[in-house]
């Protein structure tokens, strides 16, 4: 017996409710009463709604209005039996904003079967126990509105006739009811997607949904694994979308093994891992499979050829290895291949070229070699292709732009070559086109200009020189332009910023001169802008502070120059600003927008006291004046940026002391005060605040941040406070250059990812700590002239910190380190005989004449050795950059 299908009764059902109204039968005036009701609320929002102007009180019969349908009357012998509302299709209505409680006056309408409210703007919650009246209910429809709250609110579970439920693209939040939605058995249609539904899929109430045929939960929070139970009884399923959610664990092999009739399944945007389950190559329907952006693993199988329909194949950004399994080229009905973002390996095959429906082949990415197939010649439908970011070699070949529909071709971040000699004449339209790193010479080719629809175009590391060309100023399309890391020369022509669609200008590291033009403001759309790395000159354009969309602005490393800064507008979406290296002056800026979070300023020539309203800038989260001439003391009002991770002044004229109030920086992670005149002592305060939260160790969210704290090249004077020991995350300690006394605090032996540890010209005395064996990360020491005595430990990393140089001038150490051993290492004198209490006088002489020469002897090696070396200039103290932990700070 062949089941009726379930869509195709759901369409028959529609036709006859909305394409047949009543024509001559009247509806219930209390029915009549309520339309009139919901659209007189419309018409005291706006007056100006005519969308139902139909719906009249002049008018008795409410079948006879637009977007009403009634049914039959029960007695078909007499017509002054009343027929009931069984329809209303109000989607599109083109009012206002709507509330949701608008719909009060719907809910009397029991007689309702179907209702589309979708399109509309309507926003708040959905009254209480409303969709309960409505238990005849069979299609209902409310996507696409702003209606919030908690779907168990909704009350479905009496709508136990419900066919088709569709509440996609709203704010609806919570779990899914397990009991209700189990009581809607004959639900064909459910699409719940784009909303903030979270927890689990219910097994059991998802298991009674077995007539389901397309089910629809993406774009939502969900999380958990799913359960093999309650997917497998939805035998029915045609179309399964689960994308953008939170779900992990495995892919339940044994239920999707169960969806036999499955022809669309996108599982993509979650947390899923380890590999495909290979009954999932079983479902012979199967035309559609997204897994992408997960975190699936293995080698692709040679399963996927079983699925014979498969028109679209997605498995990209994920971590699959090995090669391209070679039955995919056996589909000869795919017409999207994406297997981008993973870790393929081995050569792209010989014979893709089979693939003749291809439209879109995505293999960028990963780590194929080889060349680019002679087959490919054979995808005469290619509208988009991606080879970028792998190993490819070999020359790029002519053909490639033959292609009459590509629109798209990203070849760059390969070890692919241009023929500088070879003339194009493409084929194609391009919209995108990407030849990063290929060898490309000489001017910017001249073929490029056909392209007048390009919105992307990557040129960057090549090595192109010349002018700008006018032509590409002109592309009124162009979206997104990569020239970095070329020769590029001249200019910047005005015509360039005329575009209403650049989004992204990318020209670092070029040879650009000139002022930016002042017009630089017109492009409107801009949220990238970098020009660092040139020799651009003059003043910053204050038209800039009008592009209001701009994100991310880098002029750093030009020779750009004055005093006075634009003003931003404080809506501007601005987080990243870097304007160092440069040749700017005057007072610190602050006309930046408060949501700034990184504010680079360093190697410029402003001078005069920090500002104090630095502090408007709340959201700051790194703040970079290392390297100019900024004077006075450390104000408060700088310390009230809660937020900030990175603080650099090093290199300045700051005095006065470290202020305690530093406390407030709870979240810092970077400081450096380096090379100034700062006095007084290290404050305990703020080192035990600031990082206690890290006693316990690096938590996983923090370990690739580095932490840093140099104070070197100071005049501080105090001991080293104990509690810098508890600063567990620390990477660099710099406290060199000051006039630090006392002994080095055994507690530093607790700084368990410490890399580099500088105490060197100061005043300390006593031991090195024997717990400095527990520093297993270790790499750089430098204790040098101080007044340092005893033993240098042994063990751990210790033993290769052996480099005499970072012990020089503590002329108390002793150990193998340096060469020099120690008193108890030396062997015991042995016993002289006693003839009568008298020694032979050549025993006296030689004592005599033995020791001093010893002793010179040892004064002689330890001077080779290099242990006494001299210190170095006072006038070297402010800068060293090339000490190792210069250059380790240089890194960051």
């Amino acid at each position: 017996m062949v089941m009726p299908n379930p869509s195709l009764l759901l369409q028959s059902f529609f036709f006859f409710f909305f394409l047949l109204p009543c024509l001559s039968w009247s509806c219930p005036e209390y029915q009549k009463q309520a339309l009139l009701q919901f659209k007189s609320s419309i018409l005291a929002m706006d007056s100006s709604f005519h969308t139902l102007d139909s719906w009249n009180s002049s008018s008795s019969n409410c079948c006879l209005w637009d977007k009403v349908t009634c049914s039959s009357p029960s007695n078909s012998n007499s017509t002054s039996t009343p027929s009931v509302v069984i329809g209303l299709n109000l989607s599109y209505l083109s009012a206002p904003l709507m509330p949701s409680n608008l719909l009060a006056p719907l809910f009397f309408i029991k007689s309702l079967r179907v209702l589309d409210f979708s399109n509309n703007f309507m926003k708040g919650q959905i009254p209480a126990l409303g969709f309960g009246n409505l238990s005849n209910l069979v299609h209902l429809d409310l996507s696409l509105n702003f209606i919030e709250g908690q779907i168990s609110a909704l009350r479905f579970g009496n709508l136990s006739n419900l066919v088709h439920l569709d509440l996609s693209w709203n704010f609806i939040e919570g779990q899914i009811p397990a009991l209700e939605f189990g009581n809607l058995s004959n639900l064909v249609h459910f699409d719940l997607s784009s909303n903030f539904i979270n927890g689990q899929i219910p097994t059991l109430g998802l298991g009674n949904l077995s007539n389901l045929v397309h089910l629809d939960l993406g774009g939502n929070s969900i999380n958990g694994q799913i359960s093999a139970l309650g997917l497998g009884n939805l035998s029915n399923l045609v179309h399964l979308d689960l994308s953008w959610n939170s779900i992990n664990g495995q892919i339940p092999a044994l239920g999707f093994g169960n969806l036999g009739n499955l022809v669309h399944l996108d599982l993509s945007q979650n947390r899923f891992n380890g590999s495909i389950p290979l009954l999932l190559f079983q479902l012979k329907y199967l035309q559609y499979l997204d897994l992408s952006s997960n975190r699936l693993s293995g080698e692709l199988p040679e399963e996927i050829g079983n699925l014979i329909k498969l028109q679209q194949l997605s498995l990209g950004s994920n971590k699959f290895s090995n090669g391209i399994p070679s039955s995919i080229l056996y589909r000869r009905e795919l017409e999207e291949l994406d297997l981008g973002n993973n870790s393929l390996s081995m050569e792209i095959p010989y014979n893709i070229g089979n693939l003749s429906n291809l439209s879109y082949l995505i293999l960028g990415k990963n780590k194929l070699t080889g060349g680019v197939p002679a087959s490919m010649q054979k995808l005469n439908k290619l509208n988009s292709l991606d080879l970028e970011g792998n190993l490819l070699t070999g020359e790029i070949p002519f053909w490639l732009f033959d292609f009459k529909d590509l629109q798209s071709l990203q070849l760059g971040g390969n070890n692919l070559t241009w023929n500088n000699n070879m003339k194009i004449v493409p084929k194609c339209r391009l919209l995108g086109l990407s030849i990063r790193s290929s060898g490309l010479q000489g001017d910017i080719p001249e073929w490029i200009s056909t392209q007048t629809n390009l919105s992307h175009l990557d040129l960057s590391m090549n090595q192109l020189h010349g002018p700008f060309p006018q032509w590409l100023a002109e592309f009124h399309f162009l979206h997104y332009l990569f020239l970095s890391h070329n020769k590029l020369s001249g200019s910047l022509p005005t015509a360039l910023f005329r575009s209403s669609q650049l989004a992204i200008l990318a020209f670092s590291h070029n040879n650009f001169s000139g002022e930016l033009p002042e017009n630089i403001g017109d492009a409107k759309f801009l949220r990238i802008l970098m020009l660092d790395g040139n020799n651009f000159s003059g003043p910053i354009p204050q038209s800039i502070s009008q592009i209001s969309s701009l994100e991310l602005l880098d002029l750093s490393r030009n020779r750009l120059s004055g005093n006075i800064f634009p003003v931003f507008d404080p809506q501007v979406n601005l987080f990243y600003a870097d304007f160092s290296s440069n040749q700017f002056s005057g007072e610190v800026p602050t006309t930046f927008p408060p949501n700034i979070k990184t504010l680079a300023l360093g190697s410029n020539k402003f001078s005069g006291a920090l500002p104090l309203n630095l502090k408007k800038l709340r959201n700051l989260e790194r703040l970079e004046l290392q390297d100019n001439n900024i004077s006075g003391k450390l104000p408060n009002s700088l310390l009230q940026i809660s937020h900030l991770r990175v603080l650099n002044l090093r290199n300045n004229s700051l005095q006065g002391s470290i202020p305690k109030t530093l406390s407030n920086l709870q979240n810092l992670r970077i400081l450096d005060l380096s090379s100034n005149n700062l006095t007084g002592e290290i404050p305990i305060e703020f080192l035990i605040v600031n990082w206690k939260k890290y006693k316990q160790g690096l938590s996983s969210h923090y370990i690739d941040m580095y932490f840093l704290l140099d104070l070197s090249n100071n005049q501080l004077s105090s001991e080293i406070p104990a509690s810098l020991g508890a600063l567990k995350a620390l990477k660099m300690l710099n406290l060199s250059f000051n006039k630090l006394y006392d002994k080095i605090p055994a507690s530093l032996g607790d700084l368990q990812n410490v890399e580099g540890l500088d105490l060197s010209h100061n005043k300390l005395s006593g031991p090195i700590p024997f717990a400095f064996t527990k520093l297993q990360q270790l790499t750089t020491l430098d204790v040098s002239n101080n007044k340092l005595t005893s033993r240098i430990p042994v063990g751990g990393q210790m033993n290769t910190m052996a480099d005499p140089n970072f012990y020089a001038n503590n002329s108390g150490l002793c150990g193998f380190q340096i060469h020099v051993p120690c008193s108890e290492d030396l062997p015991p004198a042995p016993k002289l005989q006693d003839h009568d209490n008298e020694e032979p006088w050549i025993l006296q002489e030689a004592m005599g004449i033995g020791y001093p020469i010893g002793f010179l002897l040892t004064i002689g090696i330890i001077f080779l050795a290099g242990y006494f070396n001299p210190s170095p200039p006072s006038n070297s103290r402010r800068r060293r950059s090339h000490h190792p932990h210069q250059l380790i700070r240089q890194q960051i």
